[in-house]
């Protein structure tokens, strides 16, 4: 059954500049007045009200703003446990650590199968009602060969790109050097058949550069992608390893001196506008609602974007530094305390995460579709606005501005 959403006030296509135009001929951008018809779970038509097709049926949006569906493209949703107390105390003044991570590792390891689904369902309803239609996980709290295979499975089963993380954190009294051997080799072939990416906290207190450069090597030779949490806690080697093995993204990136920015930049210099020319280079995800709840400074967004580094904003949901997975709180602290524009900020949510995720073009060799951007044959991914435009994201903040939800095609609010 083919769908037109007419009546359309804001369209923010976000489709790369290079690709076939919507019907209207306006380029990458906004449309007003616009009209979309879904066709299963395709995109089949983007233009004006006035010259749509005919569908099956219709739905019209009378006059709100429609957006690509959000694409988190860093979470870590599959965990047990509560760490309330630690957050009050970060909030009375105490300073962040990745140490915490150890307190959720065990909740989590102590919890059913079913338990877990359960919890990870509920994680991606929420996510979902709110406009996300594609997202990451990590596993990373199970920190155990088995555990960590569990948590990819479970993941697996409930969102759309799983991540091992194996390397989050070392485990209290385990030796730092046989974890890492550990994670470059058992745990890593018990968790490969069920992920497509790989990450690495490489951070003091987590993983030293040396250990980081064994892990992404090893996950790199098994065949997976790279992310990288870096430069969170202070200046580092995250992204300066990131752009080395080419990861797709280097996340948090608080802490960044003009080498980094110029290293990220870099990595894009051969990207021509539609992606034509030059792979995609290593994108800069960053995370506004962690930075606030460990009251880190913001990430530099701003500078990141003018010196022509491609950004993606992510919810880092996780139940220690960012119990959240709205993205639209993380767009509107974009715009309001990072210096966005709301289409930058929109961009960064969308098709910025679908860039992060290497699912930004056509249907690969997997037969994905193309995310976060409103084009003829990419998914029908779309996120209706109780609102005339996307701006109202920013001018109205913390309102409950999702109207409805369009995930592959079908209606799941």
């Amino acid at each position: 059954m083919s769908l037109l959403i007419d009546a359309i006030g804001e369209l923010s296509t976000q489709h790369l500049t290079g690709e076939a135009s919507p019907a209207s001929g306006e380029g990458a951008g906004v449309l007003r007045d616009a009209a979309v018809v879904l066709d299963g779970e395709r995109i089949a038509w983007v233009g004006r009200s006035a010259d749509a097709p005919a569908a099956d049926e219709r739905f019209d949006a009378q006059g709100r703003a429609v957006l690509p569906g959000w694409v988190d493209s860093h979470s870590h949703l599959v965990f047990a446990g509560d760490r309330t107390a630690e957050f009050e105390a970060r909030m009375a003044g105490q300073a962040y650590a990745a140490g915490g991570i150890g307190v959720t590792t065990a909740a989590t390891r102590a919890a059913s199968d079913g338990e877990l689904r359960r919890l990870l369902a509920a994680r991606v309803a929420e996510a979902v009602a709110g406009g996300t239609t594609y997202l990451e996980t990590k596993t990373g709290y199970g920190l155990e060969v088995g555990h960590e295979a569990r948590s990819a499975v479970l993941a697996a089963e409930a969102v759309d790109e799983v991540t091992y993380l194996g390397a989050h954190l070392v485990p209290a009294g385990a030796d730092p050097e046989a974890y890492t051997d550990l994670v470059c080799g058992p745990m890593l072939d018990a968790v490969r058949p069920h992920v497509r990416w790989a990450d690495v906290f490489c951070e003091a207190g987590a993983f030293t550069e040396e250990q980081s450069r064994r892990v992404l090597a090893a996950c790199r030779d098994a065949g997976l992608g790279l992310r990288v949490h870096g430069n969170q806690l202070g200046p580092g080697a995250g992204v300066r390893l990131a752009v080395e093995f080419g990861a797709a993204s280097v996340d948090h990136v608080n802490f960044l001196d003009e080498g980094d920015i110029a290293a990220l930049a870099d990595s894009w210099a051969a990207w021509a506008d539609g992606g034509a020319a030059g792979a995609p280079g290593t994108v800069a995800t960053v995370l506004p609602a962690c930075d606030l709840s460990t009251r880190a400074p913001l990430a530099p967004a701003r500078a990141l974007l003018d010196a022509g580094v491609q950004v993606a904003i992510a919810s880092n949901c996780n139940p220690g530094t960012s119990y959240t997975s709205s993205v639209s709180f993380c767009v509107t602290t974009a715009v309001l305390q990072m210096g966005l524009t709301v289409q930058e900020a929109v961009r960064a949510a969308t098709f910025g995460g679908a860039l992060a995720l290497r699912r930004h073009v056509g249907a690969d060799a997997d037969g994905q579709r193309a995310v976060g951007s409103i084009a003829v044959g990419h998914r029908a991914d779309l996120h209706l606005l109780d609102a005339p435009s996307a701006t109202h994201l920013a001018y109205r903040p913390g309102m409950p501005l999702t109207h409805a939800v369009w995930r592959a095609g079908t209606r799941v609010r």
